[in-house]
């Protein structure tokens, strides 16, 4: 059964053996979404890009697209697979529509990213207050990896170039909080780059350390209870200097 509760149905599980939908297991992204209140604050954020008239909510959109990825999608077309189950994803915009959203965004660049890593940040401060002791700050502290990592491409992309490793895609820099061994890592910042971008190029691990800051809690966004680690790549002189600031003081090892 459902019934109308957000961005998305509620759907709740029955042994009747009616109703039944494919896509079962995404229940749990989408009740992740709602407990949250990712959904709210997403659509806050891109209400400035939401047409008069609009049928669809940007917002709804652009989790539609997020959950089509973690089901698995690899292109935006893919969002059709969310909206063969209604029952479980609500109303979902057509393919044009996604694009024109993505194209909207794009065009109005660094103020449409600020918006959203503004409301995943708020998103992420309250999860990690629900999660109390389980938290990956629960003890007052927090550790973020950042590493680069090679994505192939298979035909010609945007930014698609040789790598060192030989191969042909991209080379983005990634950061994640470290969730100890009983947990994966928490994927908070990507700074996208060419395949031939350096390993170590020190303007890059500053502006991902940026990113990945600035969706830290307030209290850990400085001071030496945050530990910035990376590999050997991190080892420049710009990028220490930078933990290392009067004022910033962080923690970090290469």
């Amino acid at each position: 059964m459902k019934k109308s509760s957000g961005s998305y149905p509620r759907v709740r599980v029955e042994g009747g053996g009616r109703g039944v939908v494919v896509q079962a297991g995404s229940v749990l992204l989408v009740e992740t979404i709602r407990k949250s209140g990712l959904d709210g604050a997403i659509s806050a954020a891109l209400a400035p890009w939401r047409k008069p008239r609009a049928v669809h909510d940007p917002g709804k959109i652009l989790l539609d697209v997020a959950l089509a990825v973690a089901l698995g999608g690899d292109c935006l077309a893919d969002v059709g697979m969310l909206r063969a189950e209604p029952g479980v994803f609500g109303p979902v915009a057509s393919g044009p529509t996604v694009s024109r959203l993505v194209d909207a965004l794009a065009a109005a660049g660094p103020k449409a990213l600020t918006a959203i890593r503004t409301a995943r940040a708020e998103v992420r401060t309250r999860v990690w207050e629900l999660a109390g002791a389980d938290g990956p700050a629960a003890d007052g502290s927090v550790i973020v990896d950042i590493d680069g990592v090679l994505v192939l491409a298979h035909s010609e992309k945007q930014d698609a170039t040789a790598t060192w490793k030989k191969t042909f895609g991209h080379h983005p820099l990634v950061a994640f909080v470290d969730h100890g061994p009983a947990g994966s890592g928490e994927p908070v910042a990507a700074l996208l780059r060419p395949g031939n971008a350096g390993s170590n190029t020190a303007a890059d691990h500053i502006e991902t350390s940026r990113l990945a800051l600035a969706q830290l809690p307030k209290h850990l966004r400085r001071g030496h209870r945050t530990l910035i680690r990376t590999d050997s790549a991190g080892g420049t002189h710009a990028f220490l200097d930078w933990l290392s600031r009067p004022g910033r003081w962080l923690s970090y090892s290469v």
